[in-house]
């Protein structure tokens, strides 16, 4: 089961591979980071999305989390009510032809083109991770020459 996790904590030298630190050790993959500063310089936000079945040992990690120093606040939005929203960027192949076809696939899921240079259109997107499998299946027909994404971050509802 994927769990979502958000940790605040002191935006300090360290504190990230020390948390990383404590999902390895227990061999649980992150499967997903998202980290940045809050409104507050000295305090950043993770959201880690980690893959784990035992949910005894995942309850130690949460744990040990609020145990270190720099952690400030740990929540599971698991079974909690949250938003959470990943990121895409992709260049796909933009031409005359197929301009309107991509334009009205985009209005579908509200994406836009922030770009275009040489025959490439990049495209943004935000949403939930399955809208996002979706729109990177559709937009295979322009042909994807690039994709990349970010971690998902969430927030309490």
């Amino acid at each position: 089961m994927k769990h979502t996790i958000s940790v605040l904590v002191e935006n300090k030298f360290g504190v990230l591979a020390r948390i990383a630190g404590l999902f390895s050790a227990r061999g649980y993959n992150i499967s997903s980071l998202a980290v940045a500063e809050t409104f507050e310089q000295d305090i950043s936000h993770m959201t880690i999305v980690v893959d784990a079945q035992d949910e005894k040992i995942l309850e130690q990690i949460k744990k040990q989390l609020n145990r270190l120093i720099d952690v400030i606040m740990v929540v599971d939005f698991t079974k909690k009510e949250h938003s959470e929203r990943e990121l895409i960027l992709s260049k796909v192949n933009y031409s005359a032809k197929n301009k309107a076809k991509l334009k009205a696939l985009l209005d579908k899921y509200q994406a836009k083109i922030i770009q275009c240079k040489d025959e490439t259109a990049v495209i943004e997107f935000s949403g939930e991770q399955q809208e996002i499998k979706q729109l990177v299946h559709e937009l295979e027909q322009f042909g994807v020459k690039e994709l990349v994404k970010t971690g998902r971050i969430a927030i309490a509802s």
